[in-house]
């Protein structure tokens, strides 16, 4: 397990090394220079003496693999750089605003699966009959339905008209814990409506398929408790593709959650990578894209590790 587990980590850091590398080359090859963009006043051209002070004060008159080593370097040492437009630590900022949108993802999971996966063992087990039909009818629903949407019918319901939770915002959970959660609550069921159904449909799908296996059905033959065969044969051989379809899509909402922090006003690391876009903020741009594709890239890790424990022959592949 442990020789996996060491071959598993040294694939995961050769992809951070290489989406560094990606999104470094993709910035510099944009058109424009970043000084001029930032000197820029009403779209009237800057002094060339200011855009020369300003190249030499980010680095950007040293040569292209000087700056890229630069770069690897100040990673290295978790420096992501400073803002081109304030010049706080792109770093802090980071470190500010990610747990925010972990914690909303995480949320969102938690809520996904407590629903999403005793809903799709019981569509399976009822496959073909009327709850079967609402449940999948249900999924296909929320899958369709766009999460601005969702999020819209969630606040008009929960604030509006019932009243029990805020229409949204942010307060630390250290200042507030109820209030906190309560905010938490809205954009959370918001993102999940759309991971419960995907969860739901690939929970039942898959343990469809378990049913049908031999072993399954000889236990079935032998007396064997429906509630007995589901927790000793369908859901443990029914969870990777479930584990496979999650954790793919934490790490796309991740960076995918724009929508939500926008219309809960949540502040999130999204919607500072919005705003940084819009101001042409290299540093942050990187910094942010490189972080949210490592924590994509751990969670492939920790989803390989837990294939290896839910099917032993993984790691022996």
């Amino acid at each position: 397990m442990l020789a996996y587990a060491a071959r598993r980590l040294l694939v995961s850091l050769a992809l951070v090394w290489v989406v560094a590398t990606l999104v470094f080359m993709v910035i510099h090859i944009i058109p424009g220079d970043p000084a001029e963009l930032l000197l820029a006043q009403g779209g009237v051209a800057p002094d060339p003496w200011l855009v020369t002070d300003l190249r030499e004060k980010l680095g950007l008159d040293q040569p292209l693999m000087t700056q890229y080593w630069t770069y690897l370097g100040g990673l290295a040492q978790g420096n992501f750089g400073y803002s081109l437009l304030d010049d706080h630590s792109v770093a802090d900022e980071i470190a500010l605003r990610l747990p925010r949108t972990l914690e909303l993802v995480g949320a969102a999971a938690l809520i996904a699966l407590l629903f999403g996966l005793p809903l799709g063992v019981l569509a399976a087990l009822r496959a073909g009959e009327a709850l079967d039909r609402l449940l999948s009818s249900l999924a296909a629903l929320a899958l369709s339905v766009p999460v601005f949407v969702v999020g819209t019918l969630i606040i008009l319901v929960l604030a509006q008209n019932l009243r029990l939770v805020p229409a949204g915002g942010y307060i630390a959970f250290a200042t507030d814990p109820l209030r906190h959660l309560g905010l938490l609550l809205m954009p959370a069921i918001t993102i999940a409506v759309g991971l419960g159904a995907v969860v739901l449909r690939v929970t039942r799908g898959s343990v469809l398929e378990v049913l049908e296996r031999d072993h399954v059905r000889a236990a079935q033959a032998r007396g064997v408790s429906v509630a007995a065969i589901i927790r000793r044969h369908v859901v443990r051989n029914a969870l990777t593709p479930v584990v496979t379809v999650v954790a793919l899509h934490l790490g796309a909402l991740l960076g995918g959650t724009v929508l939500v922090e926008f219309v809960f006003n949540w502040p999130g690391v999204s919607g500072y990578l919005v705003r940084s876009v819009e101001s042409r903020d290299y540093p942050e741009v990187m910094g942010i894209v490189l972080v949210i594709s490592s924590i994509f890239v751990l969670l492939n890790f920790l989803v390989d590790l837990l294939y290896a424990v839910i099917d032993p022959r993984v790691r022996h592949g």
